[in-house]
């Protein structure tokens, strides 16, 4: 995204008026106060994982909003955004997915240069593996140069958060090889394009600095190529979305307010993906899996 350009100022030339200055203090005249530093301020542009010609999987989508912003402010034309959700419940716990919903279905029945599909029903656990949940043929062909799961959370099992981290790590006692993050990313490299990733987001802080991402990823032997700070404003129209649904009167609490980070995991060196090794000509340009970008 570009850097917006500052306005021109429409003030006119004259002179302001100026407060008389002070008498002089001829005893302290050679005590100077030093001038107070102003802050720097941080004007570091968002990093957008996204190109225009990518093909993106979104899995856990809440409202689709997210999605609405990929393909109007970022033109991502080649999407497949799913949910867990059925259709009908996701409509009753986002009312205003509708609307983002019927925009992105329209978009695609009017210009023959954009494919889009929304799939209900999707589990990020079972992606283009057959059967319920899977995705069907549209998740199962693969090839997609981006696997995007933003803020996975099983929501509201339990209030107790080392139980929490557990479920979502997917290494709770009661469910030993189950649910989410390891099984999210079990599914997801089979479908990944020769140079694709796998781009996940968390909150930052506990519990989420607890599931340590990191070391699950490379359980599947994937690695970070970079990580970097989230930032809602870079997706003009997204809203985050509750797994539970939207709190009635609005509340308090707003997802995109918060501080997030994103990660970007591909395979290990000498690692496959879709049958076909990576390009080992790009890896001098690759971060290492201990640096992080802000």
């Amino acid at each position: 995204m570009g850097k917006s350009k500052k306005q021109k100022s429409n003030c006119s030339t004259h002179t302001p008026y100026q407060k008389p200055s002070k008498p002089q203090d001829h005893k302290n005249k050679n005590k100077s106060k030093p001038k107070p530093r102003r802050p720097q301020q941080n004007h570091t542009n968002p990093t957008i994982p996204f190109d225009p010609s990518d093909r993106i999987l979104l899995v856990g989508e809440g409202d689709f909003s997210f999605t609405y912003s990929l393909y109007t402010h970022h033109q991502c034309h080649a999407l497949v955004a799913t949910c867990l959700d059925s259709a009908a419940t996701l409509s009753e716990k986002y009312p205003q997915s509708t609307a983002y919903v019927q925009a992105l279905q329209d978009a695609a029945c009017e210009d023959e240069t954009v494919h889009i599909k929304i799939l209900y029903g999707v589990d990020a656990t079972k992606l283009g593996k057959g059967g319920l949940g899977s995705g069907g043929k549209d998740v199962r062909k693969g090839g997609f140069d981006r696997v995007v799961f933003n803020f996975p959370h099983v929501g509201g099992l339990t209030k107790d958060v080392n139980r929490q981290v557990r479920y979502n790590q997917g290494v709770d006692v009661l469910i030993p090889l189950s649910t989410l993050l390891v099984n999210f990313f079990q599914a997801a490299v089979p479908l990944l394009a020769p140079e694709g990733c796998i781009v996940v987001t968390i909150f930052e802080g506990e519990p989420y600095s607890l599931w340590n991402v990191r070391d699950l990823a490379r359980h599947v032997d994937l690695k970070v190529e970079r990580s970097f700070k989230f930032q809602a404003e870079a997706y003009p129209g997204y809203r985050h979305a509750r797994t539970l649904g939207n709190i009635e009167g609005g509340g308090g609490w707003k997802g995109e307010e918060r501080d997030a980070r994103t990660y970007v995991f591909r395979k290990k060196d000498g690692e496959k993906t879709q049958g076909h090794a990576r390009s080992q000509k790009n890896r001098s340009s690759e971060t290492s899996d201990s640096e992080e970008d802000d």
